[in-house]
């Protein structure tokens, strides 16, 4: 690897938007913390699945288990039978909605001059 490659690289790992754009990359990310932003509350697993959609237990889970490793949303699990578990977004989860509604109401704004067709 050249000198110039290893600086664009270490410069794209310390880019604020890279970093963003790594934290929200998949198609469930978003939809599953803005939900819980606007929920603002506990919700148990099956709730949340029904709330975002037609996500996949498997997709939801993985995706959960990153934004708890990151600090984003908080696990609770509940010593009982049958278990009991419940997300919430935590206090730095929720720094994001700002960040979120601008980039929804910028495609409610701009989404109609999208081409959406490749020809």
């Amino acid at each position: 690897m050249t000198l110039k490659n290893q600086q664009e690289t270490a410069s794209a790992s310390t880019c604020p938007m890279l970093q963003f754009v790594d934290l929200i990359a998949g198609k469930w990310a978003i939809p599953i913390l803005y939900r819980l932003i606007v929920m603002d509350r506990p919700v148990r697993f099956g709730e949340l699945q029904r709330a975002v959609g037609t996500i996949t237990q498997k997709e939801l889970t993985r995706q959960l288990r990153a934004f708890e490793q990151r600090g984003l949303v908080r696990r609770t699990v509940y010593a009982e039978v049958p278990p009991r578990v419940e997300y919430q977004i935590t206090a730095l989860g929720s720094t994001l909605q700002q960040p979120l509604q601008q980039l929804a109401g910028w495609m409610e704004r701009y989404g109609d001059q999208l081409n959406r067709s490749a020809s």
